[in-house]
């Protein structure tokens, strides 16, 4: 308790006194992120707001002293317990190191600070012509650093790449306070090592990102977006694979189950048709002139591989409703059960089929029922499973569901995360996907970057 007291009078000199939370329910609400879990065990000892470059470097030069975690917060809508405390320590709170700090239309590139939410971003490059393709379901909340920490992807990563695609310098605070630079402002840059791959997607473990440089790209012309029905997902898979096969090569391409067809209509009525096994969302964009030539082309495939029903956007009014409906379903999947847990699971795409009916299979055995998403261009899966923590029997099904969704995901030449991360939630089952071998030198990276474990510490593995 006195190391504690003299940490926070040290925090309260070293920032404005209001920036450092302490009281007991300040710290309860810092205490979960968006990770669905049954009960708050740790508090964060502080939660401290920080404004500039230099407040981050002081809290972690006072952790470091103290021996004592940092836990970075973006917008905390993390689902894998990523920005939870385990040990206690300080929450690092980004929400208002939030600036576009700058867009260069020449350079094609946009500087910002780590709380700038990532639809924010978005609408602000778009308005000169630009696009910042990285979208992540969440966008609207969602913070860049929170996306670079979790290397965050989203439905356009098929044909556009994730947030690891477009970051290409980095200012980072390393564990002793040192200021690191990863990269320059340049799209190509073969000088040393790549360590801006090593910051993205380690969650807040080897550093604190507090500034990044992002890669941005034309604005497409023009874009429209179908909905087609299956009566079974393996169609729906193969009709993919049709569409890939001739050289059409579309934005996006998500898929929905009938459960989640029928809980986002509930919630969000937008005319989808709930009595088919599947539907996939597509969407294609680029020059106007191209635009008749790609529907013309996805319609025919989508009637050859057996589509029961098509719609399609024919303004801006409808394609918003039927992203609204897609980008909806984890808060309709949590109108049906006091809680709800997502997933996040990939395989190679000629495996899907085989997961999203073994994922179905498995939940049927434990008496769950689950909602299946997923980006079906990339081969991902998001099993939204509505579940009651205080039933203590389904609560049991559910864990023994989760490990046996990790065995098949394996088997299947797949991983455990593809854009979610792997925090608190996954880290004793990182070693069905990752050898042993990889897993030693990732720990070494660790002890390195880390030596007193303060950043974030014991999440991943």
């Amino acid at each position: 308790m006195l190391m504690k007291n003299k940490l926070i009078s040290d925090l309260k000199k070293t920032l404005p006194a209001e920036n450092v939370l302490t009281t007991l329910e300040e710290c309860y609400v810092y205490a979960q992120d968006a990770t669905n879990i049954p009960q708050i065990k740790n508090l964060p000892d502080a939660v401290v707001f920080v404004d500039s470059i230099e407040q981050v470097q002081n809290v972690v030069k006072l952790a470091n002293r103290y021996k004592i975690p940092v836990i970075c917060r973006g917008a905390g809508t993390n689902v894998v317990g990523a920005c939870v405390v385990e040990h206690g320590g300080i929450i690092l709170n980004f929400s208002r190191m939030n600036k576009i700090l700058e867009i260069n239309s020449v350079n094609m590139t946009a500087r910002v600070q780590p709380g700038v939410i990532v639809g924010d971003l978005q609408k602000q490059v778009d308005e000169i012509g630009l696009f910042y393709p990285p979208d992540p379901s969440n966008l609207a909340v969602s913070t860049i650093g929170g996306s670079i920490a979790q290397s965050s992807g989203g439905a356009k990563t098929f044909k556009y790449g994730s947030t690891k695609d477009y970051v290409i310098d980095m200012l980072v605070v390393m564990a002793n306070g040192e200021l690191l630079r990863t990269g320059a402002n340049t799209i190509k840059n073969a000088t040393g090592y790549n360590l801006g791959s090593l910051f993205v997607g380690s969650e807040g473990t080897l550093g604190i990102v507090v500034e990044a440089t992002l890669k941005l790209i034309p604005k497409p012309e023009a874009k429209k977006v179908f909905m087609a029905y299956f009566d079974t997902v393996k169609e729906a898979v193969n009709a993919v694979n049709s569409i890939i096969d001739r050289k059409i090569f579309p934005a996006t391409i998500d898929f929905m189950d009938k459960n989640a067809i029928q809980t986002v209509e509930k919630f969000y009525p937008a005319g989808l048709l709930t009595d088919k096994d599947a539907a996939l969302l597509i969407e294609v964009d680029g020059f106007k002139v191209s635009m008749d030539y790609q529907e013309k082309v996805i319609l025919e495939i989508l009637q050859m591989s057996n589509a029961s029903a098509i719609q399609s956007s024919h303004n801006d009014d409808e394609y918003n409703k039927i992203w609204t409906a897609r980008r909806s379903s984890m808060g309709a999947c949590a109108k049906l059960k006091p809680n709800v847990t997502t997933d996040d699971v990939i395989v190679p795409r000629e495996n899907l089929a085989e997961l999203v009916e073994g994922i179905r299979n498995i939940c049927k055995k434990y008496n769950l029922t689950p909602c299946l998403v997923g980006h079906v261009g990339d081969g991902s899966v998001h099993p939204q499973i509505p579940i009651d923590y205080n039933d203590e029997a389904e609560y049991k099904n559910y864990k023994l569901a989760k490990s046996e969704i990790y065995d098949l995901t394996a088997r299947l030449g797949g991983i455990l995360s593809g854009e979610h991360g792997i925090g608190l939630m996954k880290r004793d089952h990182i070693n069905k996907v990752i050898n042993s071998v990889a897993i030693d030198y990732m720990r070494q990276i660790k002890k390195t970057f880390d030596p007193n474990n303060i950043l974030n510490p014991y999440k991943i593995f």
